[in-house]
């Protein structure tokens, strides 16, 4: 049942962006609209979880284009590059899977926003966060607008920055019934995708204004850092990018002409920064050798869409220096290792689908019997199947499934640096994970 997004609704226009609230306010104990969603899971819902997609519209401008964050700042753009580029390093968070659908999950959703504000409020003017990018799946079950202000205006009413997103698949999926014009693209697209400064009803009260992101995919540019988001439409499982040679009829082909003109622009420009891709279904998640008798948690690896992602990459020479999804609700680290144009890679591969939904399980139990969780550092090269690159390796190296969960991410014009700070329930001390990536050589540590 795909059906195109619509225009944004005519809204009041404001003449700069507007990011928060500007005096705290203390923290809803909960809903205002209390969702209901969870009584739509029949078989029946389920079945088109795994088979209706949605079409998209193409993204303003070019294919070669790019969102500057400076534009994104409005008039405080210049002096914010300029900041940036004074302190040498530009710092920025990444969630996923963020919004809350029910009373039990929603303490989990306002922990990890008050969270992310706080780091942003306690940091000093050197390594202050200049944006937030959202890796899909901001409201749930079904991204409707009556959902909007309870699990994305109202958690993130004090954080002053922009926040980017890329579309999930319970930002995306249509249920059947849903009205013209109600469609969960519509939704976001009004609130992400706008292409005037306003204030959308789903804001309610509060005065963050929507985003003006060319579209359900793009890419930010910043100093230091490009980061190309690719909207991988509404299937439970797996991700889709393109049509898969038609597989997929209803979904366009765009993302493919989008991510090779990204990549051209990239060697044309001998750019030298860190490249990072954004998708919410991961290319790797965890599940172990089929001879344990136990299965992985609820979502798979992704090795078709990665095929089209690293077919790209292989024609154009180019490979980002990571690649960060959510989904999965959890958090779950990887180094993949390349032998790419002539060089050796190791590209951490990223799962940050813990931001405040639910958390759940690395391994389930089947038959009674359970695998056990994997040490850290394991050896899963068993999940990168029929690798399009020449892929020589694939490591687990840590995972968290017991805590929420956001990344802070450093790049300057030597490392990208990505620290996954948990968020405990109870607030005890956690240990963060972080990984570096040399930009040069393509190799981390």
């Amino acid at each position: 049942m795909p059906r195109k997004a619509n225009a944004p609704l005519p809204q009041p226009i404001f003449g700069e962006p507007v990011f928060n609230e500007g005096v705290p306010t203390p923290d809803p104990a909960q809903f205002k609209v209390t969702p209901t969603d969870e009584n739509l899971y029949t078989s029946a819902l389920q079945k088109l979880l795994t088979k209706d997609v949605v079409a998209f519209d193409q993204a303003s401008g070019k294919a070669s284009d790019v969102f500057s964050l400076s534009d994104a700042w409005g008039s405080h753009g210049p002096d914010v590059i300029q900041a940036i580029n004074q302190a040498k390093t530009i710092y920025f968070h990444m969630i996923g899977d963020s919004g809350a659908s029910t009373a039990a999950t929603f303490p989990a959703m306002i922990r990890v926003s008050d969270a992310v504000t706080n780091d942003f409020h306690t940091s000093t003017a050197a390594n202050r966060p200049s944006f937030m990018f959202h890796l899909g799946d901001i409201v749930y079950n079904f991204g409707e607008s009556t959902y909007y202000y309870d699990q994305f205006y109202e958690p993130f009413r004090n954080y002053p920055a922009p926040i980017f997103a890329v579309p999930g698949n319970h930002d995306s999926f249509v249920v059947p019934g849903t009205a013209a014009g109600s469609e969960p693209l519509t939704i976001f697209m009004r609130n992400f995708c706008s292409a005037k400064t306003v204030v959308t009803q789903e804001a309610g009260s509060l005065h963050r204004t929507a985003m003006m992101q060319p579209g359900v995919y793009f890419t930010v540019d910043a100093p230091f850092v490009r980061i190309i988001g690719l909207f991988s439409n509404a299937l439970e499982d797996p991700g889709v990018i393109s049509s898969e040679n038609k597989k997929w009829t209803q979904v366009p082909d765009y993302q493919l002409a989008f991510l090779t003109a990204q990549l051209q622009r990239i060697k044309q420009e001998n750019y030298a920064g860190a490249l990072l891709l954004a998708v919410h279904h991961p290319p790797f998640t965890y599940s172990p050798p089929a001879k344990t008798g136990a299965s992985g948690g609820k979502h798979s690896s992704n090795s078709v869409m990665l095929a089209d992602i690293d077919t790209i990459c292989k024609q154009q020479g180019v490979y980002p220096h990571a690649v960060i999804s959510g989904h999965a609700h959890n958090y779950q680290r990887y180094t993949r290792t390349l032998s790419f144009g002539g060089k050796n890679y190791t590209v951490p591969f990223i799962v940050c689908g813990d931001s405040g939904h639910n958390v759940t399980a690395l391994v389930q139990s089947k038959l009674g019997k359970s695998a056990g969780e994997p040490a850290d550092n394991a050896n899963v090269k068993y999940l990168d199947v029929n690798p399009v690159v020449q892929s020589t390796g694939l490591i687990l190296n840590r995972h968290d499934d017991q805590n929420s969960g956001f990344l802070r991410v450093a790049v300057n014009a030597q490392q990208l640096t990505i620290t996954f700070n948990p968020v405990s329930k109870t607030g005890a001390a956690t240990k963060p994970d972080t990984v570096t990536v040399d930009l040069a050589t393509h190799t981390s540590a």
